[in-house]
């Protein structure tokens, strides 16, 4: 047999064999024949690069890296769902449905993956483009890094033009796994599986992208040129005939009744499926009636995902760890037995204050509730004191601090205790982690592990000695070698010329946030007038209130933060206001003015501060969570639940590109 024939005979078996074990999970033949007959593929595609076929399984081991992502319009935009979130919720779409169709309706029930949005374009039956939801109209082409995922068919057997959409996961078994490996090498575990695979697909480098054992369900499309089709149930049997993997827990259900009962089977079985889900999408079946239906302006009429309430987990508590918190708050935290709960492997929860634990009656050894809604941290809600064996230990606050041994004190009418100490080890730590993290000085490899290095070895005690750290001793440090410590040095360096409200939020004032650092930094516009500002300077500008002017006034008051400025001062830190100046409120044109924005997803061209920065310049005003009162929200890659809550509102949506072009209209 000559070596194309060959290649293409592999090719065509290989590929059997993947469908059978990654789609099927039903697979023929051990993983050592498998092998053997990829190392003869790759042999002969390497020695005869002519023969090799765009479907070949080599191509899912990763490409070369990218330099950045190009953008891809949706031709048929991806629009998301509305939301139901309780019974009553089904009940109004299920009679919107019937009343505008006037008939008895049948639906289709399918679990809603927690993953990433995607969609998958065929050509003549090749696979010829990936590409992320993106903001629904604009995506991101991830082809390379979709082709590393096994589930995923780089050829069908059907002509034309075929959008198929989907969504992409990661396992629970490979998340768990992730995070096993990031932990050891002291990098940032994933919040859940659904960031772990949005993270993973939006790697430039695909071989990482390969690393993280994705994988895939198929369930819609967009453009279609193949065959005709006429029911939802009837597309879900023909996709998975072309060989992609269909998620087999869907069913067809001839009333609300029905749909009910199958939402309520899951929110029981849930745990026990191999990858998350946060809920069940209901849809009409009948194509001709999802036609009749219509859409609104941003979802379908003939479509609603059900959300799951936020999880509960039962977990024993099996010790309380104490934290000092930079201004001296000493913070309880429940250590756990490890349990998962909302995508998430939880070992540690809040318990907030010693009021708490006496409110909760919380003892070591107690079996205890835990809930989590979304990313937060988790939190003990309530204990099962039926549970309890008799040998669970009370617990008291300490009256002095761990760290430092000084005395606790409950300052005024707070809840909190404090240590009161200015020179208490744990404050000092966590006051120079506060001033280089992003928000504030942002020093890109200063992180907590070196900042912990850095002072017990004597080498920082205060934010100034950053600015006089020496090459030379910290090459003496552990892990700690020549292109890390270049990197850190120069990353120290950039960082002196920040704007003063980056300056002003990391010197970490008592009740002095990002936005009010930047509220003082635009009004002064330098240090020198700011350190000269009194209680009424400060108290007569707008968003600046009693406590927060007492606050300010009282720390600049302190000789020894005088004495930390003329310090920063001498060792070149910019002490002005660099960024751009606000614009009228009050000018017709402005986009910004007398708006409130909120932020949702990954943006690309600017950071999320940039573009409140950018938000607020205007005369905007930027908050966390959208309301009735939202009047925009810019979503970036990766939307989620505030995305999910603006169209459900009706509240005007952009995309970071509208940012850019509303940007332009107001420049000067």
């Amino acid at each position: 047999m000559n070596p194309k024939e060959r290649i293409e005979e592999l090719v065509e078996v290989l590929n059997k064999y993947g469908h059978e074990y990654y789609v099927l999970d039903q697979p023929t033949v051990s993983d050592a024949h498998y092998d053997r007959l990829y190392e003869e593929l790759l042999s002969l595609e390497q020695k005869y690069p002519e023969y090799k076929p765009s479907n070949s399984p080599t191509e899912r081991v990763g490409a070369e890296p990218l330099d950045a992502f190009v953008k891809v319009e949706h031709r048929i935009p991806m629009l998301s769902l509305s939301n139901a979130f309780d019974e009553e919720d089904l009940r109004q779409f299920d009679r919107r449905v019937r009343d505008r169709i006037a008939k008895e309706v049948t639906y289709v029930c399918e679990l809603k993956i927690d993953g990433l949005a995607i969609s998958l374009t065929y050509e003549n039956g090749e696979f010829v483009q990936g590409a992320t939801r993106g903001d629904g109209r604009i995506g991101e082409d991830i082809t390379r890094n979709l082709k590393t995922i096994h589930s995923i068919p780089l050829s069908i057997d059907e002509g034309g033009l075929i959008e198929v959409r989907g969504e992409a996961y990661m396992p629970k078994k490979s998340f768990l796994s992730l995070n096993e490996e990031r932990e050891k090498r002291e990098e940032a575990a994933f919040a859940n599986p659904r960031n772990a695979a949005a993270g993973s697909l939006r790697q430039l480098n695909p071989k990482i992208a390969a690393s993280r054992n994705l994988d895939v369900y198929l369930f819609g499309y967009g453009e279609w040129q193949g065959k005709n089709i006429s029911s939802h149930s009837e597309r879900l049997d023909y996709l998975q005939s072309l060989g992609f993997k269909v998620n087999a827990e869907w069913k067809k259900c001839s009333s609300i009744d029905e749909v009910i009962d199958f939402i309520q089977h899951w929110m029981t079985e849930r745990p026990s499926l191999h990858y998350e889900i946060d809920g069940i999408v209901v849809k009409v079946d009948s194509l001709e009636d999802q036609n009749e239906l219509g859409f609104t302006a941003n979802s379908p009429r003939w479509a609603i995902a059900y959300k799951f309430p936020e999880e509960e987990a039962v977990t024993k508590l099996i010790d309380i760890e104490l934290s000092v918190g930079r201004t001296g708050v000493v913070t309880p935290t429940a250590i756990l037995e490890p349990v998962l709960i909302d995508g998430s492997t939880v070992g540690r929860a809040s318990l907030h204050n010693a009021d708490l634990i006496e409110e909760l009656d919380v003892r070591i050894g107690d079996t205890v509730i835990l809930k989590k809604a979304g990313d937060i941290i988790p939190k003990v809600v309530r204990v099962l004191t039926e549970k309890r064996k008799g040998d669970e230990q009370a617990y008291k606050m300490p009256e002095h601090c761990p760290a430092c041994g000084n005395d606790l004190l409950q300052i005024d009418e707070e809840v909190a205790i404090r240590c009161v100490n200015p020179a208490c080890p744990a404050q000092l730590i966590e006051g120079l982690i506060h001033f280089s993290s992003r928000n504030a000085m942002n020093i890109d490899g200063l992180g907590e592990r070196i900042i912990h290095q850095l002072y017990e070895n004597d080498l920082v005690k205060t934010v100034a000695d950053l600015y006089r750290l020496e090459k030379g001793k910290l090459l003496t440090l552990e892990r700690m070698g020549e292109k890390s410590v270049t990197k850190l040095l120069a990353a120290i360096e950039a960082s002196k010329e920040n704007s003063l409200e980056r300056l002003i939020f990391g010197l970490g004032i008592r009740h002095i946030g990002a936005k009010a650092a930047r509220t003082l930094a635009m009004h002064f516009l330098s240090m020198e007038d700011l350190v000269k500002a009194n209680y009424e300077d400060l108290v007569s500008i707008d968003e600046i209130g009693d406590i927060m002017a007492q606050s300010v006034e009282q720390f600049f008051s302190d000789d020894q933060v005088t004495s930390l400025i003329e310090g920063l001062k001498d060792l070149k830190v910019n002490m002005s206001y660099t960024g751009p100046l606000p614009t009228e409120a009050s000018s017709a044109d402005n986009p910004f003015a007398d708006k409130t924005f909120v932020l949702t997803g990954r943006l690309e061209e600017f950071t999320r501060k940039e573009a409140s920065d950018i938000i607020e310049a205007h005369a905007g005003k930027v908050t966390g969570s959208v309301s009735g009162n939202t009047d925009v929200v810019i979503a970036g890659e990766s939307s989620g639940s505030k995305y999910d809550r603006a169209v459900e509102l009706g509240v005007t949506i952009w995309s970071e590109e509208d940012l850019q072009k509303a940007v332009e209209e107001v420049a000067p």
